[in-house]
């Protein structure tokens, strides 16, 4: 089969798009488009014969720009797309659907699937990461609601994993980081989800440290219903800084939201009854700063790991994001997913905001090295919010024995590493 009328190349209409994603610009020597397996079959049969590096791209939201390749060739997922309900809750959603048309396509028949914040995200990229979403308390990650899914392989063999067919495989790819194959369609189970409660608390930053402890304290008593995030921001511009906590609550007794709004002085607040694909939103990284960013899912949230946080965020170009965990989330056996860190009831992501042109190496080592003094506190970290790729960044992603077990399926699968632009397992 050629490749021809999937593929984009320099000169060609339309290149500056395919080669654009969120993240930036790159200059692949082909971005190609397939709209079935098959066609993914064919492009990387061009790929492994050509010599090239190969970028995986659903949605393109990757910080490390994993889905773009300089001089290697993209295959962009985007045309896979569809959204198809199998009966009984039941949906087939190709890789490349966004979480946005995704979230819109099943409320209109009162479903919903916990999955990310943004409607741009690609359905692939996400899920293959874990997927911790608004509803994660409540309904898991988005792996935990996975039933199959249709994987191209490195030989370009189409199979379908599942938890009876390729067990491995179907371990693997929930939390794997994309290792082992082209995923073009996911089966997944959909929840009856019709409205939720989702809005914004905003506090004064008169207590910063006592806002945690209280964010934590009635987040360790709060229903499965309840998600929140809290969000410390830094000045931008003419906004100044302020803490934020984003709500989401699907459940009936709304009173159970009340206790939120006593935890420091509320300047603000919007939380309401929507749909729950309204609640999904676009993200852009601010123009003309450089983002250094870190993540790590913690257990406990006390006084050292506070301690670290107030001053990390204190020294100033620094956002903070706690998002809770727990839930349906840490009662899935640890060993049931390659997404292995069940136990943590909290994941915070940071990101140090750096100035046009500081791009020099003692410049970013000085971002990541205030990062450690809250990441240090961890268990591990998130493939989905990871902004480096260091020994120690993937070290962080897997348990030991977890990583074991995945290499064991990558030699099985990808014994070339052909999936490689990623967070790499090697074989």
């Amino acid at each position: 089969m050629t490749i021809d009328h999937i593929a984009i190349r320099p000169g060609d209409a339309g290149y500056d798009d395919a080669r654009t994603t969120v993240m930036g610009t790159a200059e692949p020597a082909v971005v190609l488009r397939p709209t079935d397996a098959a066609e993914v079959a064919a492009a990387l049969e061009y790929v492994r014969e050509a010599g090239l590096e190969l970028a995986v791209r659903s949605g393109g939201h990757n910080a490390l720009g994993f889905g773009n390749s300089d001089g290697g060739a993209v295959l962009d997922v985007s045309r896979l797309d569809s959204v198809e309900l199998l009966g009984d809750g039941k949906v087939r959603l190709g890789a490349g659907a966004t979480w946005g048309h995704t979230a819109a396509t099943l409320a209109e028949h009162g479903l919903a699937i916990t999955s990310g914040d943004t409607v741009s995200v690609g359905v692939g990229g996400l899920t293959q990461a874990g997927g911790i979403g608004w509803m994660v308390r409540k309904h898991g990650l988005t792996i935990d609601s996975v039933l199959a899914a249709e994987v191209v392989t490195a030989s370009g063999e189409v199979v379908r994993a599942d938890s009876e067919t390729h067990p491995d495989l179907f371990w693997a790819l929930r939390g794997g980081a994309g290792n082992f194959g082209v995923v073009t369609a996911f089966e997944l189970q959909a929840q009856p989800v019709s409205t939720v409660h989702f809005g914004t608390i905003a506090f004064a930053l008169d207590d910063v440290p006592q806002l945690l402890k209280s964010w934590a304290g009635a987040m360790s008593d709060a229903p499965d219903e309840l998600s929140t995030a809290l969000v410390l921001m830094p000045g931008f511009g003419d906004f100044p800084p302020g803490a934020v906590l984003y709500v989401c609550y699907c459940g009936d007794d709304t009173s159970e939201i009340e206790p939120l709004r006593s935890l420091g002085t509320v300047v603000a607040d919007t939380v309401t009854e929507m749909r729950y694909a309204d609640v999904l939103e676009e993200a852009h990284p601010p123009e003309g700063i450089i983002p250094v960013i870190g993540n790590a899912l913690v257990e406990d949230l006390t006084g050292e790991l506070i301690d670290a946080i107030v001053t990390a965020y204190s020294a100033g170009g620094r956002v903070v994001f706690l998002r809770s965990l727990g839930g349906a989330m840490g009662r899935v056996d640890p060993a049931a997913t390659a997404f292995a860190h069940r136990s943590a009831q909290t994941m915070v992501v940071s990101a140090k905001f750096l100035p046009p042109g500081s791009t020099a190496d003692d410049d970013i080592a000085a971002a990541r090295a205030e990062w450690q003094t809250i990441g240090r506190h961890g268990i591990g970290s998130y493939a989905g919010f990871l902004g480096s790729d260091t020994p120690d960044d993937i070290a962080a992603l897997w348990p030991p024995e977890t990583t074991a077990r995945l290499v064991e399926v990558k030699r099985a699968w990808d014994p070339d590493n052909v999936f490689r632009r990623n967070f790499n397992i090697a074989p």
